[in-house]
């Protein structure tokens, strides 16, 4: 419960609570011996004091009453202490979802009124499959004491038929079967009355998971009979967490009705003893949905080929009008392409010629075939624009050195500027130029170190790489050279000189 003033949760606020179930004797061991150890005592006492708050037997909700009742109820002092200690308790109490608190802020009132709303406890089985919730057990009482706690749940299969393989069929009969409704007539009256007298709340407050929606009569009615496969499937009817990962799998990878057959009819999908395997499921539904993008991404090339084979105008008004492009948008000429065309013929034809012509121009012959593979599926199939394709082709083969040209880097350019969302021709103007700009303030770092006398005359003492790029980059120091630069000396003052020499001699 995130209370951030305490003043905002006193004993004075009304309350009400709302429960669409009632407890068994199970439901009560499992918070006796399951949920009592983690919460502690005083929280489980909590739940069943909101519990009985609405009479048992009925579901619903009951009646406004200040929170007072609550602190008296629980021995709570009615001061900070006794909220904070309230609000501990029901924290611990949504933390393991057995409650969700809510506050309803009253139109035409300052006042709010806050909401209970109960949870079932989960059934042995759904607790231990929650791996964060045993654990949780098995960090407050340890493994072993978790190891026995579940084997007291539940009851053992008579040993006469425990691990012995018998054939079991399901000779249940359903409803249509036996039952025949009129459906001539529908009573909208009785219809509208159950929908109005129902405590239960309307589905959109509660968070749903997202479904394909398949119903498990759709499944079973397209299922192979003869299947090896056929019983496990039939067991989904009353499995609804199992139909659910079915649906949420299809979702996932937009399967229809028959994927689903097809891949519940496979072996391994469903384990030895029915469970259903969700982790090779979801692995053989990527593999079937990779399959199918694939196959629909050739279709569309296949066809895009035909159309051109054909001679069928294919977005040919587009192509018919002539874009200018600003001279602040130019990009400059490729050293493939000097002295063929000048910058204007250059960025003209980037911006308004077909990728496949204004490639043809980059390569003296024939255009290899996996570039131009790469390029007609980043048409295609990615459906950037004609000039964002041209111009992803002048940075990847035109643009400085064309060895960079791979298809992991040309998927990368590709890729990325469809994250960057690079729709226009300006818009991929301005994203080389950023990208050109990054590469070489890379460079420049990369270089600066090498570039310093002190770190580069040390490295080359520790390495023979670092001793060559060092020794390359020394500083050159000036050398004193041979020869008369000055003006010769006259008689007089050489005759000067020779008696400053003597007479230093002779001293």
């Amino acid at each position: 419960m995130r209370i951030h003033n305490l003043l905002q949760y006193t004993e004075h606020h009304r309350y009400y609570i709302f429960r669409d179930f009632s407890l068994s004797s199970l439901d009560y061991k499992m918070l006796s011996l399951i949920y009592q150890p983690m919460i502690g005592a005083f929280a489980v006492a909590f739940y069943q004091q909101l519990y009985h708050g609405i009479a048992e037997g009925y579901a619903g909700y009951s009646p406004l009453e200040p929170q007072r009742k609550l602190f008296l109820g629980l021995g709570l002092e009615m001061n900070e202490r006794g909220r904070r200690y309230l609000i501990e308790q029901a924290s611990k109490l949504e933390a393991v979802g057995l409650l969700q608190t809510s506050r309803l802020a009253v139109p035409d009132n300052a006042d709010v009124i806050y909401e209970y709303e109960l949870a079932e406890p989960l059934s042995p089985a759904e607790f231990f499959r929650n791996m964060h919730l045993a654990m949780l057990l098995r960090d407050k009482v340890g493994k072993y004491a978790v190891i026995a706690l579940r084997e007291s749940f539940g009851a053992g299969e008579p040993d006469e038929l425990a691990g012995a393989e018998l054939a079991k069929e399901n000779i249940s009969v359903p409803f249509y079967e036996l039952f025949k409704l009129n459906m001539q007539s529908v009573d909208d009256e009785l219809e509208q009355a159950l929908t109005e007298v129902a405590p239960s709340r309307q589905p959109s407050e509660r968070a749903a998971p997202a479904t394909a929606g398949i119903p498990y009569g759709e499944i079973i009615l397209r299922f192979p009979r003869n299947s090896a496969n056929r019983r496990f499937v039939e067991r989904l009817r009353g499995d609804e967490e199992q139909l659910a990962q079915v649906n949420y799998v299809a979702y996932k990878y937009n399967l229809t009705v028959t994927d689903v057959c097809r891949l519940l009819d496979e072996d391994g999908i469903f384990g030895g003893s029915g469970e259903l395997q969700v982790d090779e499921m979801q692995l053989r539904a990527n593999q079937l949905y990779r399959q199918d993008k694939k196959r629909e991404g050739d279709r569309q090339r296949a066809l895009a080929r035909t159309k051109q084979t054909a001679g069928e105008p294919d977005g040919a008004d587009e192509l018919a009008e002539e874009y200018e492009v600003r001279e602040q948008d130019f990009l400059q000429v490729p050293n493939q392409l000097s002295g063929r065309c000048d910058i204007q013929q250059y960025n003209m034809l980037m911006r308004n010629e077909p990728h496949t012509r204004f490639l043809q121009r980059f390569f003296p012959g024939a255009v290899p075939d996996w570039i131009e593979r790469a390029f007609e599926r980043i048409d295609i199939n990615y459906k950037l624009a004609a000039p964002v394709i041209n111009v992803l082709i002048h940075y990847v083969i035109g643009a400085n050195d064309a060895q960079r040209v791979t298809k992991t880097f040309l998927e990368a350019v590709a890729s990325n500027m469809l994250v960057k969302q690079v729709d226009t021709f300006e818009k991929a103007v301005q994203y080389v130029r950023e990208q050109t700009q990054m590469e070489q303030e890379k460079e420049r770092r990369k270089d600066a170190p090498a570039g310093y006398g002190g770190r580069g005359g040390y490295a080359g003492k520790g390495s023979g790489r670092g001793g060559a790029r060092g020794a390359a980059r020394k500083p050159e120091i000036p050398i004193v050279q041979d020869g008369r630069t000055g003006s010769a000396v006259s008689a007089a003052e050489l005759e000067e000189l020779r008696k400053l020499a003597r007479k230093l001699d002779g001293n």
